[in-house]
């Protein structure tokens, strides 16, 4: 029986770094750990809501929050971040309130930055997203990962595997499927690897989504 380990996890302090920054004693950590959660769903539940065409936005690849003493400081990485401000006229002034009022600060201690992700699709976490819309849309799944290869094939990542779990096509039996191109070792400590998981809502159930890529290694 194979024995399955976080990639992320595995690989903190040498290729991978924490996205939550901040200094606190013991008893703080489950706030600011629930906090740092809460905040990074608003983010998304945000995003959900007001960007009407969510299949061709760029997503959010992640979230790095940075808590000083009186200071927030949210950065969203996005494949395409004037699209978010150009939805609403007010910008992100709406998403800042929801921030200020699950976090509990002023206005004035808290900053929101928009970072433009370069090659969105190959942040496995907006490609996770990509293939889960395709499945909602009924594209069939074989066809759903050639197109996200051929997405990422055009970035400059090494490797990238995609892996669809559950009633694929609505059979009743449920199955794993997978696709791969490149190398992407997940043995490798030192090896850069991307990876993302993501439930797609189905008429016929709930399948799973994971994919990982390969940026090299460092």
């Amino acid at each position: 029986m194979g024995r399955k380990i976080h990639p992320l996890g595995f690989r903190l302090g040498v290729s991978q770094k924490h996205y939550s920054h901040r200094f606190a004693q013991t008893k703080d950590y489950p706030k600011f750990l629930e906090g740092d959660r809460q905040i990074r769903a608003s983010i998304e539940k945000y995003i959900t809501k007001h960007v009407k065409d969510a299949a061709n936005y760029g997503g959010v690849g992640h979230i790095e929050i940075q808590r000083k003493t009186d200071l927030i400081r949210v950065d969203i990485h996005t494949g395409f971040p004037d699209l978010l401000i150009e939805e609403q006229s007010l910008g992100i002034t709406q998403m800042k309130g929801g921030i200020e009022n699950i976090s509990g600060i002023e206005s004035r201690k808290l900053i929101v930055v928009l970072n433009s992700i370069t090659q969105p699709y190959g942040e496995p976490k907006i490609l996770a997203e990509h293939v889960a819309s395709q499945l909602r849309n009924r594209v069939p799944f074989r066809r759903t990962m050639k197109k996200a290869i051929e997405l990422v094939g055009r970035t400059s990542n090494r490797g990238i595997k995609i892996q669809i779990a559950g009633r694929l096509n609505g059979s009743e039996m449920a199955r794993v499927e997978w696709a791969r191109e490149g190398r992407v070792p997940l043995q490798t400590i030192k090896a850069r690897i991307g990876y993302s998981y993501h439930p797609a809502q189905t008429i016929h159930g709930v399948l799973g989504i994971k994919t990982w890529t390969f940026q090299g290694t460092g």
